[in-house]
C-alpha cells in the first residue's frame, strides 16, 4: 500500500510561533515559497511536497521530520477539498 506525508499541523504552528514567525507570509518568505502554499498545507488543502518539507526543516530547525510530519497510508490521508 502506498504512503504519503501529512503535516502535523498543531505542532507545525507552535514551532512557527516559537521560531518567531507571526504570519504565514513571514514563514513563507523565510522558506522561499508562496504564502498560499504554506496556508494550503496548514489548512489541509495540499499535501506537503519535497520543497515544503526541506524548507520547513531548515527554517524550523532544530525540529526534525518526525516532529513536523507523519507518514500515513495514502488511503487514510484526507484533504479538505478531496482533490489529489
Amino acid at each position: 500500500m502506498p504512503n504519503t506525508v501529512m503535516l502535523r499541523t498543531e505542532i507545525f504552528t507552535k514551532a512557527m510561533v516559537l521560531a518567531g514567525f507571526r504570519s504565514d507570509y513571514g514563514l513563507a518568505k523565510a522558506m522561499g515559497i508562496n504564502r498560499s502554499t504554506v496556508a494550503r498545507v496548514v489548512n489541509g488543502e495540499l499535501r506537503p511536497g519535497a520543497v515544503f518539507i526541506a524548507s520547513a526543516l531548515t527554517v524550523l530547525a532544530p525540529m526534525e521530520f518526525k516532529d513536523l510530519f507523519d507518514i500515513v497510508p495514502l488511503a487514510e490521508a484526507t484533504l479538505t477539498r478531496g482533490n489529489d
